[in-house]
């Protein structure tokens, strides 16, 4: 594993952006982004398993979340400025990549996918589609809006295991893994989730109704594998039949899985490292 940066423009200042980066230099690029309080970490065990495959993989670090820096302006922690800051590292990169998304991560890729010119050519949406019904919406928002902080990592990883117990079945090491890799270290020696807690702000001036991405999806014309949580109540089942009567997209339900897949089970990890090499 390898580290990057980069400096993007965004509005009137400069930030950083930072990726941990997987594989050989001259693989094809597979650039994955994470959900709404995550970071790049998570996706560990599946770069890994695609660096093995020859593929170089890049996991940025949304703006705002684990090592890239904050924003000043708690405003600017939208999907516009996520792809602002990605499509620098696109830039980089110079070249046609794969993307794998995991609902924000999601909303991202297709946001990039959908421009004209894309050098997305194929893609995976991990629990996340066209639209998220209102009800969901607001979990999430109300969720965001909540502080955390912990005395130490077990009393986190704890909190992890409650709240994101949709991710699936873990094991004791895959949740220490997202434990140590999404905590950071606050000034009275207590812990907390590596993210900005400002991310919240923007949820805060509206009224949360439902997230339609439909025109979005509309212009979006990569091959693509959608990956539902059967539980899920922010990718719908009707939501996502009605995404894959399109030709090139293909959708996979996981049972017994809600909001959203980890990509840490070696199944889910063989499904996303099947599709890139035979889209």
């Amino acid at each position: 594993m390898r580290h990057g940066a980069l400096r993007y423009l965004l509005g009137t200042a400069f930030h950083t952006l930072t990726w941990t980066e997987w594989g050989p230099e001259g693989g094809a690029p597979v650039v994955c982004v994470h959900g709404l309080t995550r970071s790049g970490r998570d996706f560990d065990a599946l770069a890994a398993a695609l660096a093995a495959r020859g593929r170089r993989v890049l996991c940025p670090d949304l703006p705002g979340r684990g090592a890239s820096d904050w924003l000043p302006n708690p405003m600017q922690y939208t999907p516009p400025s996520y792809v602002i800051a990605l499509t620098h590292l696109l830039a980089r990169l110079d070249g046609p990549v794969d993307w794998v998304g995991t609902s924000l991560g999601g909303i991202c890729g297709m946001m990039v996918a959908a421009a004209p010119g894309t050098p997305v050519r194929r893609m995976v949406l991990n629990d996340i589609g066209s639209r998220v019904p209102a009800a969901a919406a607001a979990r999430i928002a109300a969720y965001v809006r909540m502080s955390f902080a912990f005395d130490d990592l077990a009393a986190l990883e704890a909190h992890l295991r409650q709240v994101h117990a949709p991710f699936g079945p873990l094991t004791d090491a895959q949740w220490r893994h997202l434990a140590e890799t999404g905590a950071r270290r606050l000034p009275d020696g207590r812990v907390a989730p590596h993210y900005d807690p400002a991310i919240a702000k923007p949820f805060e001036t509206s009224a949360t109704g439902p997230v339609d991405l439909a025109l979005v999806w509309s212009a979006v014309r990569v091959p693509t594998l959608v990956i539902r949580g059967a539980e899920s109540d922010i990718l719908e089942e009707e939501v996502a039949r009605e995404m894959v009567m399109r030709p090139g997209v293909r959708l996979v339900t996981l049972p017994g899985i809600g909001h959203a897949p980890a990509l840490m089970d070696p199944a889910q990890i063989e499904l996303i490292a099947g599709f890139l090499d035979n889209a």
